[in-house]
C-alpha cells in the first residue's frame, strides 16, 4: 500500500479509572503503535475536561520519547492562541534536541476547550499585543528557524538550537489554512475527523497542493475496525458530534449537545447556531477500511492518514488499531 498511517491520541479516561490510568494507556498505545509500524504518534490538547487527560501534549511527548525508540512523536496540536510563540519554540527545540529527527510540532487554531478554560489560559494577555493567529504562527515559525548569527547577549534565539528541528504542521479545514501553511512552508493536516465534507476537503487539498508547489497534505480521519461490520457499528452507535457557529466569536466542534450549550453559556453568546456534523468516520473490517483509505488515496492524492479512534474502551480500541495495522502489513 502506498500511504502511511499515523495515530492521534486524546488520552481518554475510561469509566471507573483516573487520569493516571489513562495516561499509562497512552504510553502503552505509543509503544504498541511503534511495534505495529505506525509512522507518527500525536497527542491532542484539551482543557477542563473530565473525559480527557491531556492538556499539555509537550509534557506527554517528553515522557513518551524516553520510552519509545524510533516512532515520530508530536502534538496534534498545540493551541497557539493561548501561548507565547517564543515559549512554544523553546519547548519544541528542547524536545527536538532530546530526540533528534523524531519530533513533530502540530499547531491548531481551536481553543481546545470551552470559554472558561480559554479565559483562564489567557489571563493577563493583552489581546492587541497578541495579534492574529496568522501573526502568531509567523512569529513561531521565525523562532523555529536556525539562528543565522552567533548567539550573544544582545540577540534573542529560541534555545537550545537542535541539529534537526521539529517538523511543522498546521491543523485546519479551510482554504485559509491551506494558504497560511503554504506561505510558511508548513505541512497542512486537513481535519476530516472534525469535518467530513468531501467537497470542502477536495478544494482545500487542491488549494494547498497548488500553493505549496506540489506538497501533499495529511488527512486526519476517525477509524473503527472490528471483526465484522456489525461489531464496528456497535462500537460507534453512541458517537455524536456538533458544530457551534457563533456570530462574532470563534466557532468550535464539540462531542455533545450538552457541551455545545455549555460553550454558548460560558461565552455569553446570543447569536449562534448549533448543528450536528458528520465526521469522516471509516468503519468496518480491516479490509473494508483499507479499501476506503485506498479510495481516498487514489481520488485525492493523500499519502498519509492520521488515525483518530473514537473508541474509549481499551481492549476494543487496541484491537481496532492492531487490526488496521496488521492487515496493512499482511496486504503489503
Amino acid at each position: 500500500m502506498s500511504y502511511r498511517l499515523s495515530l492521534l491520541d486524546k488520552s481518554p479516561i475510561a469509566e471507573g479509572e483516573g487520569a493516571t490510568g489513562a495516561l499509562h494507556r497512552t504510553l502503552n498505545l505509543a509503544q504498541q503503535a511503534e511495534a505495529w509500524g505506525y509512522h507518527r504518534f500525536w497527542l491532542a490538547e484539551h482543557h477542563n475536561s473530565t473525559q480527557l487527560a491531556s492538556p499539555s501534549p509537550e509534557l506527554l511527548m517528553a515522557w513518551i520519547i524516553g520510552q519509545t525508540r524510533h516512532i515520530r512523536v508530536g502534538s496534534g496540536g498545540v493551541m497557539l492562541q493561548h501561548y507565547s510563540p517564543y515559549k512554544v519554540a523553546e519547548n519544541f527545540n528542547l524536545l527536538a534536541s532530546l530526540a533528534p529527527g523524531r519530533i513533530d510540532l502540530g499547531v491548531g487554531k481551536a481553543p481546545g476547550g470551552l470559554p472558561l478554560s480559554t479565559r483562564a489560559l489567557q489571563l493577563g494577555v493583552h489581546v492587541a499585543e497578541k495579534g492574529s493567529f496568522a501573526e502568531q504562527l509567523a512569529l513561531l515559525d521565525g523562532w523555529l528557524q536556525p539562528a543565522t548569527q552567533q548567539h550573544d547577549e544582545e540577540s534573542l534565539v529560541a534555545t537550545p538550537q537542535p541539529t534537526r528541528p521539529a517538523n511543522r504542521f498546521l491543523l485546519g479545514a479551510s482554504e485559509e489554512s491551506a494558504r497560511l501553511a503554504a506561505d510558511l512552508g508548513w505541512q497542512l493536516v486537513f481535519a476530516a475527523h472534525l469535518n467530513g465534507d468531501r467537497e470542502l476537503m477536495e478544494r482545500v487539498l487542491a488549494r494547498y497542493h497548488q500553493l505549496s508547489n506540489g506538497q501533499r497534505a495529511l488527512v486526519a480521519v476517525q477509524v473503527v475496525v472490528a471483526d465484522s461490520p456489525a461489531a464496528a457499528d456497535l462500537l460507534v452507535s453512541n458517537l455524536r458530534f456538533f458544530h457551534v457557529n457563533v456570530q462574532g466569536g470563534q466557532s468550535v466542534n464539540v462531542a455533545s449537545l450538552e457541551q455545545a450549550e455549555r460553550y454558548v453559556r460560558q461565552g455569553g453568546y446570543s447569536n449562534y447556531v448549533i448543528e450536528p456534523r458528520t465526521p469522516s468516520l471509516l468503519k468496518g473490517t480491516a479490509a473494508q477500511v483499507h479499501a476506503q483509505l485506498e479510495a481516498l488515496h487514489q481520488n485525492f492524492g493523500i499519502d498519509e492518514f492520521v488515525i483518530d479512534s473514537p473508541v474509549v474502551e481499551e481492549q476494543a480500541r487496541l484491537k481496532s488499531l492492531e487490526l488496521l495495522a496488521t492487515h496493512r502489513l499482511v496486504a503489503a
